[in-house]
Parts: C-alpha cells; sequence; structure tokens
C-alpha cells in the first residue's frame, strides 16, 4: 500500500456524530475554539457534531487529530530514525518548557511505553498544530471553559439500548428467520429486506412515542410513514448510520412537532384524553410543556437517552438540554406531585413509552412504493416545470424584436383645448382710431414755446 492510499484511509476514520460532540467535551472545548482551531464557522461546527455535513480533505484529518481520534503520522520510510531521546515534557504553544520539570528530567534514561491511553491534555497539546496562529492567538489569553450543566438528581441505573442494526434480522416469507450465509459471516441482507427489519423494528414504538409527544394518532401515524418515506430515500445514509432507529426517529419527531399542523383541520386539536385518569393526568402535563421542554424529558426519563445523546438528537447544547430537563421534571411535579421525585417519572415514562402499541400500520413494501411514488411524481414535476420554463424562455427570446421600432400614431381630433389667452382681437372702430391716432400725432392745440428774453 502506498502512502497516499495509507493517508486516506488514516483521514476516512472519523467518529460519529454523537462521538464528536463527547470528545470535543471530554478535551474542555468549545465550539467557537474548535471553529477557530479548523478556520471555519461555529454553525459548521454544530452541522460536524449533528451530522448533517462532515469535513472533507485536509480539513477531515485535521479534525480527527483534535479530537484525538487519530494517531500522530509515522515518520516515513525514507527518513533515518532517530536515535532514542530522553522523554520531555510537553511545551506550551510558546516553546517554553513548564517551570519545575526541567531538574526532574532524567539524563539518559531511554523512552518508556505508555501503557495508559492519551490524556485530554496531551491530545489538545498535539491538536494545536492545527493551524499555529490560531493556537498562539488563544494561548495569550486564557481559555474559555464551557458553561457546566446544572447537576441533574441520580435516577434509576439506566440500560443503554443495544444497537438497532445487532437486532435486525431478515425474516423469511413464512415469518422464520432466514438462513446466514455458507461463509459464516451472518446472513447478507440486501438493502429491501433491511429497511423491512428496521420498519418492523421501530415503526410500531415510534408511532406510540410519536402520541405521546402530540395526543394525536392520526398525526403520528403520518409522522412515522414520513420518516421512514424520508428513510428509504436517504437509504445510504441512512444504512451506513450507527443509530438509524435514532436518524429515524429525529425525522418522525421533527414532522411530528412543526407547528404548521396548527393549520391543518384535522390535526388541529388532539385526540379524546384517555379514560384512566393517570394516563390523562399525564399526558396533560406533558402537552402542557413546550415542544423542546417535552421531546427532551422523553428522550432522557423515557427512552433512557444520556444527557449528550440527547442534546444532539434535539441539536441543544448539553447545558441547554439539562436545563430543560429540569423545568420539564419541575412542571410536571407541580402537576403530578407523585411524579416530583425523577426516579418515579422515569419509571412512570419508561413504562408509559414500552407500553405495546396497538397501532395498524401498513406493511413495509406499502411503504416503500410510497415513497418510490413520491420521489417519482415529485421528479416528474420537477422536470415538467423545467420543461415549460425552457419552452416559454424559448417562444420569449425568439419572438422579442431585436431593435426598438417606435410607434408613429396617427393623427386624431384634440378637444377641450382652452381659448387663447392675451388681448383680444381689435374691431373696425378700433382699427379706425388706431390708424387716425397714426396720422394724427399732435391732434391737440399747439403747444406753447418759451421766448428766451
Amino acid at each position: 500500500m502506498s502512502r497516499s492510499t495509507a493517508d486516506s484511509a488514516r483521514s476516512d476514520t472519523l467518529p460519529t456524530p454523537k462521538e464528536r460532540r463527547r470528545l470535543r467535551e471530554a478535551l474542555a472545548l468549545s465550539e467557537e475554539q474548535v471553529a477557530e482551531a479548523m478556520g471555519v464557522t461555529k454553525a459548521t461546527v454544530r452541522s460536524w457534531e449533528t451530522g448533517r455535513s462532515a469535513p472533507r480533505g485536509r480539513k477531515r484529518e485535521a479534525y480527527a487529530r483534535l479530537l484525538g481520534a487519530q494517531e500522530p503520522e509515522a515518520p516515513r520510510p525514507a527518513e533515518a530514525p532517530a536515535p532514542p531521546a530522553p522523554e520531555r515534557p510537553a511545551q506550551d504553544p510558546r516553546g517554553r518548557e513548564p517551570q519545575g520539570r526541567a531538574q526532574a528530567r532524567p539524563e539518559a534514561s531511554p523512552p518508556q511505553p505508555q501503557a495508559s491511553p492519551p490524556q485530554p491534555q496531551a491530545q489538545a497539546s498535539a491538536s494545536a498544530h492545527v493551524r499555529p496562529k490560531a493556537a498562539v492567538k488563544r494561548a495569550a489569553k486564557p481559555p474559555r471553559a464551557p458553561s457546566p450543566a446544572p447537576a441533574i438528581a441520580p435516577g434509576p441505573a439506566r440500560k443503554v439500548p443495544p444497537k438497532p442494526p445487532e437486532r435486525l434480522k431478515p425474516v423469511a416469507a413464512d415469518g422464520a428467520p432466514a438462513e446466514p450465509a455458507p461463509d459464516g459471516a451472518g446472513p447478507s441482507l440486501t438493502p429491501e429486506e433491511a429497511f423491512d427489519a428496521l420498519y418492523a423494528h421501530a415503526a410500531p414504538g415510534l408511532v406510540h412515542q410519536t402520541y405521546l409527544l402530540t395526543s394525536r394518532r392520526g398525526l403520528s401515524h403520518e409522522s412515522v410513514e414520513r420518516a421512514f418515506h424520508h428513510a428509504w430515500e436517504h437509504w445510504p445514509e441512512v444504512a451506513q448510520d450507527a443509530d438509524p432507529v435514532g436518524w429515524v426517529r429525529a425525522v418522525a419527531y421533527e414532522y411530528a412537532l412543526s407547528p404548521w399542523h396548527r393549520l391543518r383541520r384535522a390535526h388541529k386539536h388532539p385526540d379524546a384524553p384517555p379514560a384512566e385518569a393517570n394516563r390523562r393526568a399525564l399526558l396533560g402535563a406533558l402537552l402542557d410543556l413546550p415542544p423542546a421542554y417535552r421531546r427532551t424529558v422523553l428522550l432522557y426519563d423515557g427512552l433512557g437517552l444520556d444527557l449528550p445523546d440527547t442534546a444532539a438528537e434535539t441539536e441543544a447544547s448539553t447545558p441547554a438540554a439539562a436545563n430543560r430537563l429540569l423545568h420539564a421534571r419541575t412542571v410536571l411535579g407541580e402537576r403530578i406531585p407523585e411524579l416530583a421525585e425523577p426516579e418515579a417519572l422515569h419509571r412512570r415514562l419508561s413504562t408509559l413509552v414500552a407500553e405495546a402499541p396497538a397501532a395498524t400500520l401498513p406493511a413495509a413494501r406499502t411503504v416503500r412504493a410510497g415513497s418510490e411514488h413520491r420521489a417519482r411524481t415529485w421528479t416528474r414535476a420537477v422536470l415538467g416545470v423545467t420543461a415549460a420554463l425552457i419552452v416559454v424562455t424559448g417562444f420569449t427570446v425568439a419572438t422579442a424584436p431585436t431593435r426598438y421600432i417606435p410607434v408613429n400614431a396617427p393623427g386624431e381630433t384634440v378637444n377641450g383645448v382652452p381659448v387663447r389667452g392675451g388681448p383680444q382681437k381689435l374691431g373696425p372702430e378700433d382699427l379706425e382710431l388706431r390708424d387716425r391716432l397714426r396720422s394724427e400725432p399732435n391732434p391737440g392745440p399747439e403747444r406753447l414755446v418759451p421766448a428766451v428774453g
């Protein structure tokens, strides 16, 4: 394998979006500091941590080194290996050794292999070489520590749910599990089989969860079906995701909690509340919470996700998710006194989420066919509109004049013109008087001219 192939393979190793967020918080780095070190904006870093985008090229490799998910590059084979040197303490970005360690350095002891994993401080110092100017600028001023998350009362021990892909197995037509491959590497799933297994595993629970968020059964069915339509359209991305159930769940929650559904007559009002008093009180208290707080408490106390995963799925910071959770617990405790303790709320929500859903869902093949039909319909509509625009533009170009031709309007009779102003026309008497005055300039008596004596 050549060096370029090895570099490209090494640069492709990036942790999952949720793991990127956890590593950044473990290094006590804020989004602003990571954005400054990588030379990007804060919104770009947030997109990397939510999985909407991923760095490429050199930024991908630098981002992996910054998070400590990639080992530093080994020296080139052409270079002679340097002689073993005594182990030196880490230097600050200005190149000076910390005081008090120069005397404790051994004189001629060979470097000992480190059995413990690198600490966050060593990772941060190694990642400071990503952008030297930014590192020196940050070293000149003390780094701003991220705001700590509020303390949350410890609940019962949470079990991390197993990854859905491990529980997804192809099902044969008669309902029996498919036989494994002859090579012993496990059953090979086609995209259709993997989608059907994911749908059968996650769809009923997601319908029940979206109903708890909205109290609208029709909207919950529509949200889950739309989420799986979207998942089948982006199946290569969903199949490579570490948590495909979380991918579909985020899309379903976003659609179910959209405020535009209030304008629709079918989903304007919630369904009739359940007959059980405790269940009715809990659903009513959940509906009184804002959508973001409702979603946070359901993910954390209902599904058992940890706080960083809850914050990542709701696209909020960890302190913001913690504040939402504390506020939701306070409101629910005020409305229902027996749920004032976090353990009681966690048990009630876990039991409510784990109930067997009684939803009747369409078959997975129907959902896939609907997604493909919807994609074909939108594609044809876009192509039709584009063709219509091309035809209209071509017709306009063909019939438009190449130069301006002035319009010579024919003569028309103009009415309503006002009378010309000025003195009126002279009559016969006026003309006679004028002629007389001009012919006889001195009609009166002769003037007396004084004599000079």
